[in-house]
């Protein structure tokens, strides 16, 4: 499916402007920039966007130097980027800056984090699918083996409708994704099962070690 042939238009965007204080103070180096398989991080979680088929993609990140180097590590691939100014903020600052510089009469906006290498373009692609068909205000990713609703764990990417947004860029200060935002709309949200493998995310360098083993 592609936003850009008729359905709905959906941007797909790429948080990376954590803090990555754990990578940072074992290795000196943004987690996003770490290399895994001769890639930097960060690239892995583009590239499946970038080959999703969204309508555009814009990726938030650090400023100065770090977030220059994001961007370099991320070229080629067509995005847009924007500056979050404070990642000590939060996880939730991140939405917030990405939320307020959306682009105006888009469909939706999808959200992936940089840490997380091993999640595919056909997850992306299952998320917009859900989307296209019902107009869901939230679509989540699922993870785990069972197709239960109350089975595996609920991360992104998550898909938020349009008139959603305003209440992402208005987002309390906090480590952690609209998670109250979720909540509220649990009757009406969807998801899809994708497998437990790509729920991994990397924090520290023992488990960029165990995922260069996979």
């Amino acid at each position: 499916m592609s936003t850009r042939l008729g359905g709905p238009r959906v941007v797909g965007v790429l948080l990376a402007a954590g803090r990555s204080t754990r990578m940072r103070h074992h290795t000196g180096q943004l987690k996003q920039l770490s290399s895994l398989g001769g890639t930097p991080l960060c690239r892995h979680a583009a590239l499946a966007l970038a080959e999703a088929g969204f309508a555009s993609l814009l990726a938030v990140v650090p400023a100065g130097e770090p977030g220059e180097q994001i961007q370099e590590a991320l070229a080629g691939l067509g995005f847009g980027f924007v500056v979050n100014p404070d990642p000590t903020r939060g996880l939730a600052s991140s939405f917030r800056v990405a939320a307020q510089a959306l682009e105006p009469r888009i469909d939706a906006a999808q959200f992936a984090l940089a840490d997380m290498p091993f999640v595919t373009a056909q997850t992306h692609r299952a998320v917009l699918e859900i989307f296209g068909q019902s107009r869901a205000p939230v679509v989540l990713t699922r993870y785990g083996e069972q197709p239960s609703m109350q089975a595996g764990v609920h991360a992104p990417p998550n898909l938020f409708r349009a008139d959603l947004l305003p209440e992402l860029a208005a987002l309390p200060d906090q480590d952690q994704g609209p998670r109250e935002l979720v909540r509220r709309f649990a009757g009406q949200l969807l998801a899809v099962q994708r497998p437990a493998l790509e729920l991994t995310d990397i924090d520290t360098p023992q488990q960029l070690a165990a995922a260069q083993a996979l």
